[in-house]
């Protein structure tokens, strides 16, 4: 079992994607995409750009890992398909990459993609470069109630620049237990970044 800890630089309800019951991981972060494993770990913190330095934004027990294509097409992840006249979760949805039947992909519509639609390919090839999505029915999602993490146990997620393999796996561990003990599973806050929309009714 790994550990890995990285700090967001924003979050939209992208990535991680925690609507409809699963938290999906499937653009940024390739390393992790990479690297991770059913039943390995993932804790995203906040970041001084987002003013939450060493907040808990979410937790995630890899419990799936399929491909792109295998995302694109399976009928349970339709949903996670972007509208852009849906509700917030489906305008944010992180489905966005599609097969074109000779090894390479298009990117639809997306928080990925240019304000008209067209494929941003910077996006394109670090999202694809990380080759899978990862799945989770075992997540903690706080977003918008988002809380510092206790000082005993930051040393598993703390200096975090990009993505950390935590070393001190009994401290990871440790983490891990106290959230998953003291919160309910699943989401807890919205997005932290939709406070930019129009619908802050959300959050009263």
């Amino acid at each position: 079992m790994k550990y890995y800890a990285y700090k967001l630089g924003h979050d939209y309800g992208f990535a991680p994607n925690p609507f409809f019951g699963i938290c999906t991981l499937a653009n940024c972060k390739s390393k992790i995409r990479l690297g991770a494993n059913i039943g390995d770990w993932i804790i995203g913190t906040g970041s001084d750009k987002m003013g939450l330095k060493d907040h808990l934004i979410y937790i995630m027990e890899v419990s799936g890992k399929i491909t792109f294509e295998e995302y694109w097409s399976s009928p349970q992840f339709a949903h996670k398909k972007p509208v852009y006249n849906g509700s917030l979760p489906r305008l944010h949805g992180d489905n966005i990459y599609f097969p074109n039947g000779d090894g390479t992909f298009g990117q639809i519509r997306s928080l990925h993609s240019y304000e008209d639609g067209s494929p941003h390919l910077g996006h394109m090839k670090r999202d694809l470069k990380g080759k899978y999505v990862l799945l989770s029915k075992n997540f903690w999602y706080f977003g918008t109630k988002s809380f510092p993490v206790p000082i005993e146990f930051l040393d598993a997620c703390s200096n975090v620049r990009d993505t950390k393999l935590i070393k001190d796996q009994q401290l990871a561990e440790q983490f891990i237990e106290w959230v998953t003990t003291k919160f309910a599973q699943g989401m807890h806050g919205f997005p932290i970044n939709w406070r930019e929309y129009q619908q802050l009714t959300l959050f009263n």
